[in-house]
């Protein structure tokens, strides 16, 4: 093995890593941040000051920024999809949900892809070995919840409530990253449009707290501010970073390994930090939801069209 493949393997190995444990951290840290802040409050200042300022860094670089009125208009449904309907509800649902729980539930989402691929792209059908994760993907999320449909107490419903709430949420990110596909133009700079998204996200949310949220109330506890510098710093940008030189560098069906790495991680965190509980339905839950994504992400795809891969901005957890 040469020098220069040994720092590629290496430089591989750092960014798996980095991928695998900030996405899956940044359950527990929105855990945490939505205990001191309001839950769109909190998105809308995360995704404000990340994209501010990742459109700054490609305006420095000279990245192109402006666009027409038609590409902004997609890049706002598609990040308010992504960021507003896929984090702001997990957001809140974190309020109640414990993370490792939710992070689990969010890994279906890889199951919202490939149907919405084959209804609205119309370019994938689903083989037999995809319907069988989807079956799978399905019993295992039944397993993770069963205790709340099994118990009559005001708090086990209440979870329950939001943990299928999450299932909206997924379906809202798999939604905005079908469209994303559909709406891809090469005028459009990734990263730039990835800022603008985010932005977009970002303001989305602000509007949803100053609606429905007491924002006037808010006190900024250092923990508040940590947490979601933590979220912008190690999600936002470590993270998505990380991700995107994953794509160029290693095949696509490796990098989406990080749909059932992530959840493991969020569990185990969660487990040690915040002390959140892990019994059999959570190991049993967790280990199905995982081979269903296993299996959905292994099997066949029959196309018409072959289309690139585009990078996704960073996942619900995100």
């Amino acid at each position: 093995m040469t020098e220069a493949q040994r720092q590629h393997r290496f430089l591989v190995l750092l960014n798996f890593g980095l991928v695998y444990l900030f996405w899956g951290s940044t359950y527990l840290g929105i855990s945490i941040a939505v205990q001191q802040i309001p839950p769109a409050l909190m998105c809308a200042t995360r995704f404000l000051i990340a994209g501010v300022l990742m459109l700054v860094f490609c305006k420095l670089r000279g990245r192109r920024i402006r666009y027409s009125r038609l590409q902004l208009w997609h890049m706002a449904v598609i990040g308010t999809l992504l960021l507003m309907g896929g984090n702001l509800t997990l957001s809140y649902a974190e309020q109640v949900v414990p993370s490792g729980l939710a992070a689990l539930v969010i890994a279906s989402t890889p199951l919202w892809f490939l149907v919405l691929d084959s209804l609205l792209l119309g370019d994938h059908h689903i083989s037999s070995r995809g319907k069988a994760g989807l079956g799978l993907g399905i019993f295992g999320i039944t397993v993770l919840i069963w205790p709340e449909l099994m118990s009559g107490t005001t708090l086990h419903w209440k979870e329950l409530g939001w943990s299928l709430s999450l299932l909206g949420g997924s379906f809202s990110w798999a939604l905005g990253s079908v469209l994303s596909k559909r709406w891809q133009s090469a005028e459009v700079d990734p990263f730039s449009g990835t800022a603008w998204q985010i932005t977009f996200a970002g303001l989305s949310n602000l509007i949803f707290a100053l609606l429905f949220e007491d924002v006037h109330k808010v006190v900024w506890t250092a923990k508040g501010i940590g947490a979601i510098l933590y979220l912008v710093v190690c999600g936002s940008w470590i993270g998505y970073t990380a991700y995107i030189w994953l794509l160029r560098h290693v095949p696509t069906s490796k990098v989406s390994t990080y749909a059932y790495v992530n959840p493991v991680v969020a569990v185990f965190l969660g487990w040690l930090i915040a002390h959140e509980r892990v019994d059999r339905y959570i190991l049993a839950g967790s280990a199905i939801v995982v081979a269903s994504v296993a299996l959905v992400s292994s099997a066949k795809v029959n196309t018409r069209v072959v289309e690139p891969d585009l990078p996704a901005v960073e996942a619900a957890g995100d």
